[in-house]
């Protein structure tokens, strides 16, 4: 069973208000080390905090965060680009390519890049951030990628079980955070969700529910179609 307690975590997307939350509640847990990436890494004031650039989108940016930070134990994908419109037939080329590329390639290339040092490694973990989005496409190609981080997280834990290494994914709606201000309606506090998370992991849990809106769509994946898209049967001559 994963454990936080001497852990050395690494967080993409660490300045954003999940990551953040990442950092500090990994270090409460126990962590001995916590990196934390971003393209632009700010500084921490806690000395077990490692900032490291890192793109996720860039093969090369990868390649050198494992070099610098090859003794993760636990590697939480939390990176994740969005974009204005929720059309994707309205998205531009450069949209749709950024998102594929931070959503989907990034996690699946920085994780298959730290594979054999977590197969190494005692109570290893990867936690992948999907979105309740994973099951409901109101998202454009926010929701293609996330659906696709979902499946490709299904692949990993499958293929990294054997090795010993846990995988979580984590499904939640609206966060508050600067991503989702925009929205209206309710929303997880970041703590709560990484609280959730964490605690989630070291009970040994594949998969994460952080809110209602999650909870119901997964149930609502065996309904017909119109079910869950009623424009369905709306658009209908």
């Amino acid at each position: 069973m994963p454990s936080l307690h001497g852990a050395v975590v690494l967080v993409t997307g660490a300045n954003g208000g999940i990551g953040t939350q990442f950092v500090h509640q990994a270090l409460a847990h126990g962590a001995a080390k916590v990196y934390a990436t971003a393209r632009t890494p700010r500084t921490w004031e806690d000395e077990r905090v490692v900032p490291l650039p890192l793109d996720v989108a860039d093969p090369a940016s990868v390649r050198a965060v494992v070099e610098a930070a090859p003794d993760v134990t636990v590697l939480i994908n939390n990176a994740g680009v969005s974009v204005a419109s929720s059309g994707i037939l309205d998205h531009t080329d450069a949209e749709i390519r950024a998102s594929v590329e931070t959503n989907f390639v990034g996690p699946l290339l920085l994780t298959r890049a730290y594979a054999p040092l977590l197969a190494r490694a005692q109570d290893a973990a990867v936690v992948d951030i999907h979105s309740a989005m994973s099951w409901y496409a109101a998202g454009g190609i926010y929701s293609a990628t996330k659906a696709a981080l979902w499946s490709v997280t299904n692949s990993l834990r499958l293929e990294l079980a054997p090795a010993g290494v846990h995988v979580v994914g984590v499904h939640v709606g609206w966060v508050d955070t600067a991503m989702a201000a925009h929205a209206d309606g309710p929303k997880t506090d970041p703590a709560d969700l990484v609280a959730t998370v964490l605690a989630a992991v070291e009970a040994d849990e594949h998969e994460v529910l952080a809110d209602e809106t999650s909870v119901q769509l997964k149930a609502g994946l065996s309904a017909p179609l119109e079910v869950l898209y009623p424009q369905l049967s709306a658009a209908r001559p």
